[in-house]
């Protein structure tokens, strides 16, 4: 008996083909296996009850990279063969590949560079067919060396030998290289010259002396490059925020081990199960006592991003007590640099010293950043790692490219069941970033034989996505932001049926010419109702009031106290700028001031009225201080109103005002953090209530950048839950914009699908 079968899903780039032929050998089989731009296909021609067993054990015993999405087998001829081979890949298709994200490195493979003996000792390369890098060197399907950066590289003998073995882990592992045929590393200064070494020294050995004496060195890695220097050194961290111009954000950490990161962060299993596992993204932790880095690492920041080596060259640099800076190599806003001419010219102003190799990345990848709520990842940005995995959608799509928003952009390209989102992009506010994300559309068209059918985009007029989306010959359909949000939860969780969706963010482009944020809707795949929202409030000063939360703090104040405002004894009203009298008039005469729902300038609003942060550095600053100093504080309930309509209306200027009363009479401004968290919390449970009682609607979904606040988060879907609520979140992608792209697609899809758009968004 012969059979044909033809495997789906991530079954390239992670030890497949090598282990369907030691599998295949086992049972007795013979045949052949090979690459296909649709997967892997497989011929095995033995025993009916063999064949059989092989069948079963693919999916049981698969490599633990590998996913199978589909797999169809049907009988063919005998062809009496001797052998079982891994036979030549197919010439490229029409079909839609999967591409394995890259993977950090295995145990196996770290034990070689750490030996003496090994002939890979301290090996920069090194890799398996189980860890090393995938998406960022491929350059097209099928994955095979010479479809990759490694095919300027040709293997040495020994290579080849463990590369055509069978029984060696690197059988036909396609970057497989070493010292003597392989990439090299190289050390320069910001001239682009050689650094002498020391005798008996290597490149590594100089880079660490480097760091430990106080000089910042970008570093060339995996999808980009690093900015490196030692995390412990006040001098270095400041200088190197200095010349980054990154006055507040925190910068991440890399440590050399899980007890280097055990000194100065509380580390459940849960979290030293992800910081050490095959993605190894920046994970937040908790700073724990005592803490012994830098104050500038993560200055008034309770919580760290902190990642594990995932290379073998962090292996090299990075002895076990090592704890460095490794932040993305970039200026501020602009895209990572990931090419070395790139790399001396941008980052000439903010690195001492340059360690760079000789092989090609080809597409860019920042590290992901992942918080735990309870032992389940929280994405916060979706890219090494995770990158270009796609989310399997619960019914077929139209081919279709959706173009994601203005900020953490990300797009989407979908086909049948699968959805293959972007890695992270930023924020289209420059033209460079813009060219990245115009060149990276391209490439994943190419990469995964998509030529769309139909365009998606967000209805804002002045987003850069949206006017690229604009000049495609495509079927267009616009798709409103916050409906967007919902439906990306939705198709996380395999949804089509109407949900309560309650889309909190800062910015979202609304269906009536307004600045959505504070949203409850009742939405599915095709359609929404907005059925209530938070009370619109102005903002002074238009994006500048964005920056300057203190603008929208001091305009509630007014409309709350009127010419009282300026005797109140507040901190926060003896530290307005001068021109603050100004900015009201101008407000009251809605000069440059729109109109907005956004939850997000709320919590900005309430971080400026407290003390906490009145004017921003970088985007959520105000609303992240505002959470970080709730803490655990119990805190209270305090009033808001519902005011009822068509929609209904949340109004939290009860809440400022009591907020102002307690300040006055000298309540703890961190007391009072926690107690907006409450009663934003109580606002939104009380609203689905109410909207269950009208639509007996049980299923919550909830998303948006304001719920990556975790303290709110929780509390509402505990809430939820105790009242037998379904409470739906992301898991997969971000809840922030970087999964926006994701809910076009499905939203988009279902439209074209049912005809002209019937969607009213009212």
């Amino acid at each position: 008996m012969r059979r044909h079968l033809v495997i789906g899903g991530i079954v390239q780039g992670v030890g497949f083909r090598p282990f369907v032929y030691r599998l295949a050998t086992r049972h007795g089989l013979t045949g052949w296996v090979n690459n296909a731009t649709d997967g892997v296909h497989i011929e095995v021609e033995g025993t009916a009850t063999e064949i059989d067993a092989f069948i079963r054990n693919l999916r049981q015993e698969k490599p633990q990279q590998a996913e199978i999405y589909s797999l169809t087998a049907y009988e063919i001829p005998d062809r009496h063969e001797k052998l079982f081979i891994i036979a030549e890949s197919e010439a490229p298709s029409a079909a839609v590949p999967f591409v394995s994200a890259d993977i950090a490195t295995c145990e196996d493979c770290r034990c070689e560079i750490r030996d003496p003996a090994d002939r890979r000792y301290q090996y920069p390369f090194t890799n398996c067919t189980n860890c090393g890098p995938r998406y960022t060197i491929i350059r097209q399907t099928p994955y095979d060396r010479q479809s990759t950066t490694m095919d300027a590289f040709p293997m040495c003998e020994a290579c080849r030998s463990e590369f055509d073995d069978p029984a060696n882990r690197r059988f036909h592992a396609q970057p497989n290289a070493c010292p003597v045929c392989g990439p090299k590393y190289y050390l320069v200064n910001r001239q682009g010259a050689a650094l002498p070494l020391e005798s008996g020294q290597n490149v590594f050995v100089q880079t660490r002396k480097l760091l430990q004496s106080g000089k910042i060195v970008t570093i060339k890695g995996l999808g980009g490059f690093h900015l490196a220097c030692d995390a412990k050194n006040e001098t270095a961290v400041a200088t190197l925020r200095q010349r980054k111009i990154r006055e507040d954000k925190p910068f991440a950490v890399m440590a050399g081990s899980l007890a280097a990161v055990r000194q100065f962060c509380n580390v459940s299993a849960a979290e030293q199960k992800l910081l050490a596992g095959t993605v190894r993204p920046i994970l937040l932790l908790d700073k724990a006592e005592p803490y012994d880095l830098a104050d500038s690492v993560a200055p008034g920041n309770p919580r760290i991003g902190v990642m594990l080596p995932y290379t073998p060259l962090h292996e090299i640099l990075l002895a076990d007590e090592d704890i460095w800076v490794m932040t993305s190599g970039n200026t501020s806003d602009e895209p990572i640099a990931y090419s070395n001419e790139d790399a001396l010219e941008r980052l000439n102003s903010i690195a001492d010293f340059f360690l760079l190799h000789n092989r090609d990345i080809h597409r860019r990848a920042d590290d992901s950043v992942v918080r735990l709520i309870g032992e389940q990842p929280y994405l916060l940005r979706r890219s090494r790692g995770y990158t270009p995995l796609p989310i399997r959608l619960a019914k077929p799509t139209v081919r279709l490219l959706a173009c994601g928003g203005e900020l953490k952009n990300t797009f989407c390209l979908t086909h049948g069941q699968q959805a293959f989102l972007s890695a992270h992009i930023g924020d289209l506010e420059n033209l460079s970033t813009y060219q990245y994300y115009t060149d990276s559309i391209q490439f994943y068209k190419s990469l995964f034989n998509i030529t769309p059918e139909v365009v998606a985009y967000d209805l804002h007029p002045e987003y850069l996505a949206t006017k690229y989306a604009k000049e495609l010959p495509l079927s267009q359909i616009g798709v409103q932001h916050h409906h967007a949000h919902i439906v990306s939860v939705m198709a996380e969780h395999g949804l089509d049926e109407p949900v309560i969706g309650v889309a909190f963010d800062g910015t979202g482009y609304g269906s009536d010419g307004a600045i959505w944020g504070g949203e409850f809707l009742i939405a599915d795949c095709f359609d929404f109702r907005r059925v209530a929202h938070c009370s619109y409030l102005p903002l002074p000063g238009g994006t500048q009031a964005i920056k300057q939360p203190w603008r929208l703090a001091a305009w509630i104040l007014s409309e709350l106290f009127g010419e009282r405002m300026e005797t109140l004894p507040l901190r926060f009203v003896r530290s307005l700028p001068p021109e603050w009298p100004t900015v009201l008039k101008a407000a009251e005469k809605r000069i440059n001031t729109p109109l907005t729902s956004s939850a997000g300038r709320l919590f900005d609003a309430a971080s400026a009225l407290l003390g906490i942060r009145g004017s921003i550095h970088y985007e959520g600053q105000a609303a992240v201080e505002l959470e970080l100093a709730a803490g655990n504080r119990t805190g209270r309930l305090l009033p808001f109103a519902i005011r009822e309509g068509a929609p209904g209306q949340l109004d939290f200027l009860p809440t400022f005002a009591v907020m102002s009363e307690l300040l006055e009479r000298g309540d703890d401004p961190a007391d009072l953090a926690a107690s907006f968290h409450n009663t934003v919390a109580a606002a939104i449970v009380t609203t689905v209530r109410q909207i269950k009682k009208e639509t007996a609607l049980r299923k919550v979904a909830l998303s948006g950048g304001v719920f990556q606040n975790l303290r709110l988060l929780t509390a509402v879907e505990q809430q939820l839950k105790a009242e037998q609520f379904q409470v739906y979140r992301h898991c997969r992608v971000p809840t922030n914009d970087g999964g926006l792209s994701l809910g076009q697609a499905v939203i988009a899809s279902e439209r074209y699908t049912r005809g002209p758009s019937r969607a009213t968004g009212g």
